[in-house]
């Protein structure tokens, strides 16, 4: 009698087969790559604009770390850690981040191994004054596979942004790194790892940042944070499952800062009228009532928005489906309400003005198709990622020069939403499937891109370095979505898999 585990012995083989013989016909090859440098890795994207490099359009850069050759550098190359703030001037903010690997306790909820920053997940809010120099001191206590911090949204130089393997190595257990850059943008932003950042984000080693603009605004009366995270399974706001209440005066408004560090994507909505103020650190142009809308914030992104107290009682915001904040009275409750089935568009929300950049003629053109297909990641069999047809390592490389105008077409030929964040820019949303932007400027660092959906953006090449630009459903970046946009000259000293521990994903 034929043992019931023949009919899965034979598909199993026959899987391996079918894999055997698609991986001749697809010209597949082994990825198993010990140590390697990004430097190594693909090749030159291709430029589709059709224009010769050089002669398209360029703009002034900020001036956040103009490229100066290091002769130490074969052929005078800029290494990334060249890439700095300016060493000679003092600090405005100070402070010391101290990661532990340890169990974390969530009040409301169940406590878990995970890690924390100086005792508690989420760690303290940095905050900060637009323009002032923030030094962070980074302490690893005990994260046994090494740590760093990105600073999420924040446009540092190449040297601070805290990526494993590429602008810095991970900081090993009982070692310290030290952070600097300028404020330059006021707006919600977050800290988390960037060293095995599929667990070390889930787990817990992150927290908030706020940069406060240069003159106060008279537009809110208060002022609060609103951090989302999963912790096993457990939806919590500011590390609480539960809600939150906040008290203000009949009519007062309160900014809220929602902060999405969860792997999916959070929506927000109430049954009172709210306003979008900001997404990713971005002012919104004059911003409308949102009414009978859910506003929809990606993984890794920020929105601010304003809620007014009511006369009498409280209204309540929900926040990432399971949560709320609730504001007015702190006497009162307010039942949820039910989710609306319309989203916000912020294509066409606010008004619009001008994006400060010529988009007309860009210096470079690039695609970014995401899609995917069965191959080997580091001797790993599986159905993996492609960008524009290429497995990892083998992705393309989006060369770029310091003041290019920059426009990208992301393509999501996928049946997954894939929440991509570019690392040290911020980019303008141009279109959606061929519809041009009417509203507000719509500048993220964090764009959702639904399954089947085609986005064109623009960006200013104005901050020089190696800089990731991946999908923050940090799963998809083990499984090869990420690449890079790399600054012509730029070099890095750094490497993956290596003695250093090195594992930026």
């Amino acid at each position: 009698m034929p043992s019931r585990r023949s009919p899965v012995l034979r598909v199993l083989v026959g899987i391996a087969v079918a894999i055997a013989v698609g991986a001749g016909a697809l010209a597949w090859s082994s990825t198993l790559l010990g140590e390697y440098s990004v430097m190594d890795m693909g090749g030159a994207a291709v430029d589709v604009s059709g224009v010769p490099s050089g002669h398209a359009a360029h703009t002034e850069h900020s001036g956040r770390s103009g490229l100066s050759a290091d002769p130490a550098q074969p052929g005078g190359a800029v290494s990334v850690t060249t890439l700095t703030a300016d060493p000679d001037r003092p600090a405005d903010v100070h402070a010391e981040l101290v990661a532990r690997q340890q169990t974390v306790d969530v009040p409301g909820g169940r406590s878990l191994e995970g890690y924390t920053v100086n005792g508690t997940s989420p760690g303290p809010v940095i905050r900060a004054r637009q323009g002032e120099l923030v030094e962070v001191v980074f302490v690893n206590e005990s994260v046994a596979a090494g740590a760093t911090l990105h600073w999420h949204g924040i446009d540092v130089p190449n040297s601070a942004d805290g990526v494993a393997g590429i602008t810095q190595d991970a900081v090993p257990t009982g070692g310290r790194y030290t952070y600097r850059f300028v404020a330059t943008d006021a707006g919600t932003y977050w800290y988390h790892s960037h060293q095995v950042s599929h667990e070390q984000v889930e787990g817990g080693l992150l927290g908030a940042v706020v940069i406060d603009p240069a003159e106060p605004s008279a537009a809110t009366d208060a002022d609060i944070v609103a951090l989302l995270h999963v912790y096993g399974g457990q939806h919590t706001l500011n590390g609480r499952v539960g809600d939150e209440q906040v008290a203000a005066d009949p009519g007062s408004t309160v900014r809220v800062r929602i902060i999405n560090s969860d792997q999916g994507t959070a929506a927000v909505w109430s049954a009172a009228p709210f306003r979008v103020l900001a997404t990713d650190g971005h002012e919104v142009n004059s911003p409308s009532d949102v009414e009978g809308r859910k506003l929809l914030i990606p993984a890794g992104g920020r929105a601010d928005v304003a809620a007014q107290a009511p006369q009498q009682g409280a209204v309540r915001l929900q926040v990432g489906g399971a949560r709320g904040i609730l504001i007015g009275d702190p006497t009162v409750t307010a039942p949820p309400s039910a989710q609306p089935t319309e989203t916000l568009d912020l294509l066409s929300y606010g008004d619009p003005a001008p994006l400060g950049i010529d988009v007309s003629s860009p210096a470079r053109v690039y695609d970014y198709v995401i899609s995917r297909r069965f191959g080997i990641i580091n001797g790993r069999p599986g159905n993996f990622w492609t960008i524009n047809g290429k497995l990892f390592p083998d992705v393309p490389m989006f060369h770029v020069s310091e003041g290019d105008v920059v426009v990208m077409k992301i393509v999501n030929d996928s049946n997954d939403v894939h929440p991509m964040h570019l690392h040290g820019h911020h980019v303008v949303v141009l279109s959606r499937d061929g519809v041009a932007a009417s509203g507000s400027p719509w500048w993220v660092d964090s764009l959702e891109v639904h399954p089947h959906e085609s986005y064109e953006i623009a960006f200013v090449a104005d901050n020089p370095g190696i800089w990731a630009d991946h999908c923050h459903t940090l799963l998809h970046a083990v499984d090869g979505l990420i690449a890079h946009v790399m600054y012509d000259g730029v070099t890095t000293p750094f490497t993956i898999n290596g003695d250093a521990g090195n594992r930026p994903e």
